[in-house]
């Protein structure tokens, strides 16, 4: 319980600078993405396409009969598309694009959240050099795993989906090989997210250590 407490002071004392630097980590992930892709195809996007992404989600739940297929469609909706046409095919085709999903933008605020609240108790509890790299080690693995498996670009060669395997094939992983770890993208965002919460949950965990510690330390120590 004292562990929780902790982490719930943090939280109440922290939330504004939590929910603002988790926002900012969302929007710069997206331009992140966006140059990413620029850099790697040698082009600047031609084209920006909006969605009424409130009214289509209306329509989803209304002309959706089961509850339990509404979330996973809800959760791939488009906000924006931004990418490159190539016109030398009729009407055109896109062959890459950035896609902002609000549901992978919950997700990345949520990361970011989380990043700056560890990095929060880890100033206060004041770590050692040592424990202090590990920490910072720690969370940006989990960091990593998150980010990258909530990656939205879509590419012609990876069949136009906005997928995060699209990042693996733009780095050289031959295409078959990175669709076929796609299926795994959820269990390693999972896995960072663990990674983090740990991590959360032992920097508490040593500042009860040390408060015991404290306590039941003679009064000349």
């Amino acid at each position: 319980m004292a562990v929780l407490s902790i982490i719930g002071a943090e939280i109440r004392a922290n939330w504004r600078r939590m929910l603002g630097q988790g926002l900012l980590f969302a929007l710069l992930f997206q331009v992140l993405m966006l140059v990413a892709l620029m850099v790697r195809f040698q082009a600047l996007p031609n084209y920006m396409t909006g969605y009424n992404w409130p009214a289509n989600v209306l329509l989803i739940i209304r002309s959706t009969p089961s509850i339990s297929d509404m979330a996973p469609i809800i959760r791939e909706e488009w906000l924006l598309e931004i990418g490159r046409m190539n016109y030398d095919y009729g009407t055109g085709i896109s062959e890459w694009s950035l896609n902002v999903i609000p549901s992978r933008l919950v997700i990345l605020t949520a990361l970011g959240a989380l990043m700056t609240l560890c990095m929060a108790l880890m100033r206060r509890e004041g770590c050692s050099t040592s424990l202090s790299g590990t920490v910072r080690a720690t969370t940006g693995v989990g960091a990593i795993l998150v980010a990258m498996t909530n990656a939205t670009m879509s590419w012609v060669v990876c069949c136009a989906t906005p997928t995060w395997v699209v990042g693996l094939a733009m780095l050289g992983l031959g295409v078959s090989s990175s669709l076929a770890l796609e299926r795994i993208g959820p269990v390693m965002s999972l896995a960072g997210f663990a990674l983090l919460v740990a991590m959360i949950f032992f920097l508490a965990w040593r500042r009860v250590r040390q408060r015991i510690d404290l306590k039941g330390a003679p009064f000349n120590a």
